[in-house]
């Protein structure tokens, strides 16, 4: 009778083994039929791109190869989610998206800290993190980590790919998305090509732009701006141990990379690849106009630059169809929207609100919304489909690119209202309360930009230092009151970690000799987690501005005039310091009033088209001659 059992519980595990065979032999058939569909579909375009560009049948015939591996090495949760979000395409503009961006060691120390502060982050309501750079880079020499040493190796001391593989998990079970940075444009001169270049050998000096004369590199310096002109002039460096001039456009450890080599693009969309595979949901495409460089040009914005953004767009179709492309594109929108591509052959899902942004301090500073309300005119007649991601601070200094054209009609001199701007904020000038410093100062041509969180730039670090409770409530109404028309803005608002609690400006980075030089660590400090314990208790800085930060969230998330492609437009106030703005979506109307003065103003609209309901303090409003508070603002919902 034992034998017997024996023998039937062998006959079992035989018959269970062979099933999990058979199962697993049919998610591989099944995967590899999804993939050949999807390469079937997209197969034809990406190949008339990529020949036209590069017109080798056998380079992309290994692309095509890998396609398959990397769709073959992407985990099932993953695969399940890019279904998903292949089903309801517009996932992302819904009105729930709310970000945060943060650099992993200052926000929580490594990834594995960053996992343990996940409850927070979702206390904030935000369901899309922004990492920024976390890939391997030189110590001292890295530009904040955006000169990459290693595509497919994480710095350190913030943790492994093994970590980054447990955060993107751990995120997707609480439904939040994880965005990165990919360093396309350059790498690292301690990259392995750089070093193999630098050594002479031709194949990897063919992936950079290298010339053993002055010539060519004069050629294009002649119509080349500078990045940089003061902190690292010209767009070239010179190595002299390898005897050779190297295209560097940002600084000179970062190596510009040749994109007319094939087997630099292949390799660095498998690079993409590969970081996709790990969990992530949204690649951020840094420098994106850059990519392609011709002699005789301006080498930025350049027609083939959007076939390689086209073919990514093609490729994360066929692999990885789940994640996003958000380009970083520092331009006027006539610049920036073509990064969209088209309905039909759409390129970018995302871009930023860059001018927006700007042209917020502007009126922040001058207290007229005339510019604001034309720039925000431009952004609401585009196409409903494109979505920007709007945001008040990132980890970046504030450059004046405005709309010099417009202001020149109104008597406002570039030069000395860029002086201005930057007198304004570094609290000399125009009965200011912000505090900052100015980067990349230019002495000849008086440029410069700016440099300071939300919170300092609001006066919220001069109110407490002075310790004048009157000027912090008025810094915190403007504090909020931004945050409030930013979430107003047609697209998906992002915060910069420690704006939610108020975090001013960090001047500590003086004492770091590597830090000491660039002045945008000023708004790079840590978060101060002690402040964030004080977000439950009413009476403090930071609880006055979470809380207030979060019935904004909570209204938008509610509220479906608040997704992405809701008619949005503005209303004239004939108020200089009152801006309006409306939108509607499915028979739901929200109106939105904010007073960039300091001083009690009235918005003479009129719009007597029925009842309204101001949504923070739950109170009935006529949206008729609307006195408002300084710094102040109202959403009014139509009943």
């Amino acid at each position: 009778m034992r034998e017997i059992s024996k023998k039937k519980q062998l006959d079992c595990g035989k018959t269970a083994g062979e099933k999990q065979k058979k199962e697993i032999a049919k998610k591989a058939l099944d995967a590899e039929c999804i993939f050949q569909k999807r390469l079937e579909r997209r197969h034809d375009e990406l190949r008339w791109l990529y020949m036209e560009l590069y017109g080798n049948d056998s380079m992309f015939a290994e692309l095509c190869d890998n396609l398959r591996l990397f769709y073959l090495e992407r985990n099932e949760a993953l695969r399940v989610l890019d279904s998903e979000r292949e089903t309801d395409q517009g996932w992302y503009k819904k009105n729930d998206m709310l970000g945060m961006m943060f650099y992993i060691d200052n926000f929580a120390g490594n990834m594995k800290g960053v996992e343990s502060r996940l409850d927070y982050i979702q206390q904030c309501n935000v369901n899309y993190i922004h990492l920024m750079p976390f890939l391997d880079t030189p110590k001292d020499r890295s530009d904040g980590g955006y000169a990459v040493a290693d595509f497919r190796k994480v710095q350190e001391q913030l943790g492994s790919m093994e970590d980054l593989d447990s955060l993107t998990a751990a995120c997707h079970r609480k439904g939040i998305n994880v965005c990165m940075d990919f360093v396309m444009n350059h790498t690292s001169e301690e990259h392995e090509w750089a070093k193999k270049a630098r050594q002479g050998d031709g194949e990897y000096m063919s992936r950079y732009f290298f010339f053993d004369n002055a010539h060519e590199p004069s050629m294009y310096e002649r119509t080349v701006p500078q990045v940089f002109p003061t902190t690292a002039p010209g767009n070239f460096t010179w190595l002299p141990d390898a005897g050779h001039y190297v295209m560097t456009t940002f600084y000179p450890y970062q190596w510009d990379l040749n994109y007319q080599n094939p087997r630099v693009f292949n390799e660095m969309m498998y690079n993409f690849l590969y970081l996709a595979n790990r969990g992530i949901d949204i690649i951020r495409i840094d420098a994106v106009p850059y990519i392609w460089k011709e002699i005789n040009t301006s080498c930025r914005n350049l027609p083939k630059v959007h076939t390689i953004v086209r073919m990514m767009r093609i490729i994360s179709e066929i692999v990885c169809p789940g994640i996003l492309l958000l380009g970083e594109v520092v331009m006027e929108p006539e610049k920036v929207t073509p990064y969209f591509g088209t309905l039909e052959k759409p390129e970018c899902h995302m871009l930023y609100n860059v001018t927006t942004m700007a042209t917020t301090w502007h009126t922040v500073a001058t207290r007229n919304v005339k510019l604001l309300k034309r720039q925000l005119d431009i952004v609401n007649s585009l196409p409903k489909d494109y979505v920007f991601l709007n945001y008040l601070r990132c980890h970046d200094d504030i450059g004046w690119g405005l709309d010099y054209n417009s202001l020149m009609k109104e008597g406002v001199k570039e030069r000395l209202h860029k002086q201005y701007l930057n007198d304004y904020f570094q609290g000399y000038t125009g009965d200011s309360n912000s505090r900052g410093e100015l980067y990349n100062a230019d002495p000849i041509t008086g440029d410069a930009r700016f440099c300071g969180t939300t919170a300092s730039m609001c006066g919220i670090e001069k109110a407490g230092f002075e310790q004048n409770d009157q000027a912090m409530e008025k810094a915190i109404r403007l504090d909020v009151m931004l945050h409030a028309y930013m979430f107003m803005q047609s697209g998906i608002p992002v915060l910069y970690s420690g704006d939610e609690i108020g975090q001013v400006n960090d001047y500590t980075y003086k004492e770091n000799p590597h830090k000491a030089a660039d002045s945008r660590y000023i708004h790079r400090g840590a978060m101060k987690w002690e402040l964030a314990e004080n977000i439950s208790n009413p009476d403090t800085v930071e609880g006055k501005i979470f809380h207030s930060l979060a019935q904004l969230e909570n209204i938008r998330k509610r509220e479906k005039a608040f997704v992405s492609n809701a008619d949005t437009w503005t209303i004239d106030t004939w108020e200089p310091s009152v801006l309006c703005i409306g939108r509607y979506y499915e028979g739901e109307k929200i109106i939105g009033l904010f007073n960039f003065s300091e001083f009690d103003k009235t918005a003479w609209i009129n719009e007597a088209d029925g009842e309204y309901l101001e949504l923070i303090s739950e109170t009935e409003m006529k949206p008729i001659a609307v006195n408002i508070p300084a710094y102040s603002f109202y959403y009014l919902k139509k009943k």
